[in-house]
């Protein structure tokens, strides 16, 4: 189903913004800024790119065809189309029964633009960016890098000033959180804090770039991206083999692989000349779908929705387009053709997915051919390290030496995995499929193609294959690498600061919200890939900057005027994710399990959460050992049934790309951070962490509480309403140890002493309480 809905804020409320302002007001209207957008969500779906559904034989999106029937350009009064949108009810554009209408802002705009000579101009998304001069700025001595001069210039055309950089404590949980997902430790706030050289930033960056958590932090991203899960997602939600493809996601970040090269290994990983291994469990991308072997499944069904979800998927991933939207009939806003969304589906008709519908199995986890059993990147490594070791002995050495290394080499090899990969085979016959109905054989034989408006590939009379898709995606020169590195690097800008430069980061098309930086967005595209899809260097060059390490607290004229910071006069506050949430509880506790790939992992969950679950049915089994406390990355991520922690914060099913979570804000957030057992155990650790870490007296442990969770110490209100709460418990539980037992989850012993529990127990609710806090969960 097509989806054109905007996000949670429109382009009208920017546009809107924009008109009111004087600076805005002199210049003249841009026609994919101020233009195209009023057209595409009024016009085009009656009179765009779609040929089937086209009225009165007018394309609005063509220049042509609009001049030659309905608008004089520089003459509003000649002009039909202007006299139909302000005409009387019966005869107004568009029609009242759409339940569409201008406001008068943008009749005004509409007005200005004819009398302006109506210019048109290609959709910017598809245009390749190109390079403009660095603007000059007024206050040069604010700007540490050209992103901030290309931000500051339109923050002063606007009559608005940065703000004040922000705290030291608030900037380095700010990058440590946006690098790693995880909070920085106390040690490391004091080393940053106390470091008075113009390069402390900077040394905090590297060591956060070099470190294994940024790979697993990134990850969580391209995960939601690729729609990553544990699970078929159909029908009986059976597990399948997967896990290793993570690990790779993983390395390719840790690592910096180039995105051009992520990019092919991924797509056609199995292509590859003399591919590795690694290679080949990249390819597993091709096998992340949702499927099914359900009994009485119609073969050809299912053939036809793999395809129309690979389609969906490799569009909106590398091409940020909404090209499953033409599934049925051609594109309604974009000039994506049904025929071209075919041509897009041949390029995986080599993808070997049918052998699942016989062999799959009830059983966890159920078959899913062609799989390899692997051992990832780093495993085989230490194996390499260990055979080495084992092999340069001589002869008689110690026969315990001998033994424990052929033991640690068994021992790894054992735990090699499973992975689902991608085979080609001969390709089947893929057809358009009229109205995507697969049970129509009358549409026309397609081969792989790209968008015909987008160009082509040559392949020499050859049929195309995934290799060639995945090298025109980021080929800049003869494909659509340019394009495809606008979509990344406006994904990475909302990472870091909260909203994209377009804030559409999943629709670059009509329906999408333009750039309102666009010369900025243009400079970070060809930057990236002209030093070599550097994804490292992209992601500091974005955080080093003056505009990244301001403070998030908004001017009341900033508010006001701007209350979405399309101007980034601030940084953004927002909510972690759920993921993070996690992870930032599990390492304030201590608890937090940093082993680094493998398996996914299981934390604890309600019984009879899969009650619902069949074929077969089952019981959700927790890891009872250290494997419980990994992070949020590792966790087992069942499609139809996602864990309920991380429901509560807005984690995805993965059954499609997710390129932004929703931020919602309801009381199940806070009744999960209070009662699931993951939270309650690590608030346990961290009062044991408190009582071992302070001395007796507990305004001392107040300050190392909030020092380890919050980075600062608590002010006097907040003492106050803690000892309250702290005496409260105290009383509560020295006088009933069994209630104490339970909320620490242990069992009474004759010999336990009941002060040291309660006091525990006292400190544990403390503990919670800080969990709960606003602040505890937010990124500043």
């Amino acid at each position: 189903m097509c989806r054109h809905t905007l996000s949670t804020f429109s382009w009208t409320t920017g546009i809107l913004l924009l008109v009111s302002s004087p600076a805005w007001g002199e210049k003249p209207l841009d026609y994919n800024r101020d233009v195209r957008p009023i057209l595409s969500e009024n016009c085009f779906y009656c009179h765009g790119p779609d040929p089937d559904h086209r009225e009165a034989d007018l394309r609005l999106d063509d220049q042509k065809s609009a001049t030659e029937s309905v608008i004089v350009p520089g003459d509003v009064d000649s002009s039909e189309f202007f006299a139909r949108i302000v005409a009387d009810e019966d005869m107004r554009m568009p029609p009242v029964e759409s339940g569409k209408k201008l406001t008068p802002e943008q009749v005004a705009t509409l007005r200005r633009w004819i009398e302006e000579g109506a210019p048109f101009e290609q959709h910017w998304a598809y245009v390749p960016p190109k390079s403009t001069p660095v603007p000059e700025v007024a206050h040069q001595d604010w700007a540490k890098s050209e992103i901030d001069r290309y931000l500051l210039a339109q923050m002063e055309a606007e009559g608005f000033a940065p703000s004040p950089k922000a705290d030291k404590v608030t900037l380095i949980r700010r990058v440590t959180f946006d690098l790693t997902g995880l909070p920085p430790t106390a040690e490391e706030v004091e080393a940053f804090v106390n470091d008075e050289s113009p390069e402390a930033f900077e040394k905090v960056v590297d060591r956060l770039l070099a470190s294994d958590r940024y790979g697993e932090r990134m990850a969580a991203y391209w995960l939601d991206l690729v729609r990553f899960a544990d699970t078929v997602g159909y029908h009986g939600d059976q597990d399948h083999n997967i896990s290793p493809y993570r690990d790779y996601v993983l390395d390719a970040f840790n690592d910096n692989k180039p995105f051009d090269q992520f990019t092919r290994e991924q797509l056609a990983g199995d292509l590859i000349p003399n591919s590795s291994i690694d290679q080949k469990i990249a390819s597993g991308y091709n096998r992340l779908l949702q499927t099914t072997h359900e009994g009485g499944l119609q073969e050809k069904e299912y053939l036809a929705i793999y395809a129309a979800d690979r389609v969906r998927n490799v569009s909106q991933v590398w091409m940020g387009a909404t090209v499953g939207c033409a599934q049925c009939h051609s594109h309604k806003y974009d000039p994506y053709t049904i025929t071209d969304f075919y041509s897009l589906a041949a390029f995986f008709a080599d993808v070997d997915e049918a052998k699942h519908f016989k062999v799959g199995t009830n059983a966890l986890p159920t078959k899913r051919p062609p799989e390899i059993k692997v051992l990832s990147k780093r495993e085989r490594a230490e194996l390499t390290r260990l055979q080495a070791e084992l092999d340069q002995m001589p002869e008689g050495s110690a026969t315990d030496e001998v033994k424990r290394l052929q033991e640690q080499i068994d021992a790894l090899n054992a735990s090699a995995r499973l992975t689902m990969v991608t085979e080609s085979i001969e390709p089947r016959t893929m057809r358009v499929l009229p109205r995507g109905n697969w049970l129509d054989e009358t549409g026309a034989v397609v081969t792989p193609a790209v968008p015909v408006f987008l160009g082509s590939i040559n392949t020499n009379d050859k049929r195309a294959s995934r290799l060639d898709l995945a090298n025109w995606l980021v080929d800049t020169k003869q494909g659509s690498g340019a394009l495809t590195s606008r979509v990344f690097v406006n994904r990475l800008w909302y990472l870091f600061y909260g909203i994209g430069l377009s804030s559409s980061l999943g629709d670059f098309g009509g329906q999408g919200e333009p750039p309102v930086h666009p010369e900025l967005l243009d400079h970070l595209a060809i930057d990236f890939y002209e030093h070599g899809w550097d994804m490292k260097r992209m992601v500091k060059e974005m955080v080093m900057t003056a505009a990244y390490q301001q403070s998030s607290q908004a001017s009341a004229e900033a508010r006001e005027k701007d209350p979405y910071n399309r101007l980034y006069t601030h940084q953004l506050r927002h909510r972690l994710s759920a993921e993070m949430i996690r992870d930032n509880a599990l390492a304030v506790s201590g608890l937090l399990n940093l082993e680094y790939g493998g398996p996914s992992a299981k934390p604890y969950q309600p019984t009879g959460y899969y009650r619902n679950l069949n074929f077969p049915q089952r019981t959700y089994h927790a890891d009872e050992n250290e494997q419980q406390w990994r992070r949020g990355v590792y966790v087992h991520w069942q499609r139809q049934f996602v864990h309920p922690s991380l429901m509560a914060f807005d984690a995805p099913t993965r059954e499609e790309c997710t390129v932004q979570r929703p931020t919602s804000n309801t009381p199940l957030a806070a009744l999960a951070l209070l009662n699931d057992p993951t939270y309650i155990e690590a608030a346990r650790e961290f009062a044991s962490r408190i009582l071992t870490q302070a001395d007796t007296n507990d305004q001392s442990r107040f300050d190392v509480a909030y020092k380890l969770a919050l980075s600062r110490e608590p002010d006097e209100a907040e003492k106050q309403i803690l000892t309250q709460i702290l005496n409260e418990n105290r009383q509560i539980y020295e006088k009933d140890p069994a209630a104490a037992a339970k909320l620490l989850a242990i069992g009474l012993k004759p010999t336990d002493d009941t002060l040291e529990l309660a006091e525990l127990a006292a400190w544990t609710q403390v503990a919670r309480v800080i969990f709960n806090l606003d602040e505890f969960i937010t990124r500043n």
